[in-house]
């Protein structure tokens, strides 16, 4: 099983980014998918969550109306849209199902 990460980067506060995640090694549209994030000293935190179907989310309370999950069962990828972003959205971001875990990818929100 491996999950790969992609999209974080520097951005400025306001600003916009896309993170994929593409799953192999398993059913993919069979499992629920989450993003997680850990920013310094932090502990990490549930961001997101879709279903295998895609027919239900979650949001943390923190980025509801900023941040969408999705997913492309065909492509073996689940994606988080982050909008708005502010600083205290910097942290590593992680894709998770099961008790599978991405490298993580680095998103950075400062001016």
């Amino acid at each position: 099983v491996q999950l790969v990460e992609s999209g974080g980067d520097l951005v400025q506060p306001g600003g916009s980014l896309r993170l994929s995640c593409v799953g192999s090694g398993f059913s993919f549209g069979s499992y629920s998918m989450r993003w997680y994030r850990q920013a310094p000293g932090k502990e990490r935190e549930l961001v997101a969550a879709i279903t295998g179907a895609g027919g239900s989310l979650s949001y943390a309370e923190s980025v509801k109306g900023r941040f969408t999950i999705s997913r492309d069962n065909a492509k073996n990828t689940v994606y988080l849209q982050m909008n708005g972003l502010k600083p205290e959205d910097t942290a590593v971001y992680y894709c998770n199902s099961v008790a599978y875990w991405g490298q993580g990818t680095q998103v950075t929100v400062s001016s």
